[in-house]
């Protein structure tokens, strides 16, 4: 499955490209820390960090870092924040004041992200807070909030996540334009598509649209914690999909939040496996996710540009789920993830090529061989019924060009737990 390599345009506005980051993951950081963050996010085209703030009390400190280490001489980085209104409280009026003093603490800050000349402002949620105020009126209430009167505050461009009927946007004058967190992924058994994009946009008359892309989706957290244990349906290439279906409506998208940098409770993290984890070790640890931010640098500047970039060097990317998702696992009391019919046993690929090449997967004595053009091309591999090791072979005129054999990405019929995270390599730069 080949990929164009230009897009059609009409836009010369720019696209910026954003990285969801839980600071509650990151009680352990240091500036130190943030900045590798910052100097790997920026690499791979990401313009800035969208900082997820609870009400953790230690927050603030660690927001002052992420600032402080995108305001070293070298970086052009931003930091902008989205508040979390599943954890911070928004339901009296003196709850507006945690919201404004992180505002007036960054607005003049010149790592602060501003979108129109206004701080940009984004939220996970909120659509239940009323501030103190009677009646549910939600605009009135993130009015108070955000953009009160005889109030001293910046001028915010506010961007939330929402999670109500696109319908209601024109009756929500307070709003500058949505983020649509769950664009990211199909929430059934089907691939992806631009149909939720699509209604945003349109309900959102000509003001601000936020896409979500994000690579992956389980958790498998027990009634003893968190409880919940699903996924989303991450096959046929969900990350590839997805990025090529914005690079294609990209004129109607001028923002795009990356989910997530780091939530190793929900599988979906692209950044280092680092700072402080919500109790995920079980089904993180030893899955590194960074091949995905490579890939990502690819889609990332044809998103900005226009141009699906010139490849300068064979490469692959391979990614799939270690397990059989049928397979019974009778130790894990935590149980079978709910929706795990929606995924199947394959190996997914993409692989970059300088020129056309021949690309053998293979799993074992199971291995497919296809004619690739230049550019990008997504394939995959179904895996057997039998305990097997992944590579893959690039072969140019009778000659291997690429021999990539990920050490660990191995496929085992009988799991040692239900895990569903996947485990995700990249041949070398």
């Amino acid at each position: 499955m080949a990929t164009p390599t230009s897009i059609v345009s009409n836009s010369t506005v720019p696209r910026a490209v954003f990285a969801h980051v839980l600071v509650g993951n990151t009680y352990n950081y240091t500036i130190n820390t943030w900045a590798r963050d910052i100097s790997l996010a920026a690499s791979k085209g990401i313009d800035a960090f969208a900082l997820n703030v609870g009400n953790d009390v230690w927050e603030p400190f660690q927001v002052a870092n992420a600032y402080a280490a995108a305001g070293f001489p070298s970086t052009a980085f931003k930091m902008f924040l989205s508040f979390d209104m599943s954890s911070l409280p928004c339901s009296k009026a003196a709850d507006v004041q945690a919201l404004q003093t992180y505002i007036n603490a960054y607005a003049n800050n010149t790592s602060q992200m501003t979108y129109n000349g206004r701080v940009l402002v984004s939220t996970f949620a909120g659509e239940a807070c009323t501030f103190g105020l009677t009646g549910g009126n939600l605009n009135q209430a993130w009015t108070t909030a955000l953009k009160p009167r005889n109030v001293t505050l910046p001028d915010v461009w506010f961007v939330p996540s929402f999670f109500v009927d696109p319908k209601t946007f024109p009756s929500l004058p307070v709003i500058d334009g949505a983020f649509h967190w769950n664009s990211a992924w199909p929430l059934g058994n089907y691939n992806i598509s631009f149909a939720p994009d699509a209604s945003y946009i349109s309900n959102l008359c000509n003001k601000t649209y936020m896409a979500a892309v994000s690579p992956w989706f389980f958790t498998h957290y027990g009634a003893n914690s968190f409880n919940k244990n699903f996924i989303y349906r991450g096959d046929d290439w969900l990350f590839s999909q997805r990025w090529e279906m914005l690079i294609q409506n990209r004129t109607a998208v001028p923002l795009v939040e990356a989910l997530t940098w780091n939530d190793f409770g929900e599988s979906h993290y692209l950044g280092p496996i680092d700072g402080q984890q919500p109790m995920s070790q079980a089904w993180v640890n030893g899955f590194d996710h960074q091949g995905w931010l490579d890939l990502m640098r690819h889609y990332i500047a044809a998103y900005k540009t226009g141009v699906y970039p010139a490849v300068t060097k064979d490469r692959v990317f391979l990614w799939g789920r270690l397990y059989p998702a049928s397979a019974p696992v009778p130790s894990d009391k935590v149980g079978q993830p709910t929706n795990w019919q929606w995924t199947q046993d394959y190996v997914w690929a993409v692989a970059l090529l300088t020129a056309p090449a021949n690309v053998t997967l293979s799993c074992g004595s199971t291995s497919q061989t296809t004619q690739v053009s230049a550019g990008l091309s997504k394939l995959k591999l179904k895996f057997p019924s039998a305990n097997c090791a992944v590579k893959a072979v690039v072969t140019r005129n009778s000659t291997t060009a690429l021999n990539f054999a990920p050490q660990g990405f191995n496929y085992n019929t009988r799991p040692p737990s239900y895990n569903f995270n996947a485990y995700v390599a990249a041949s070398p730069p």
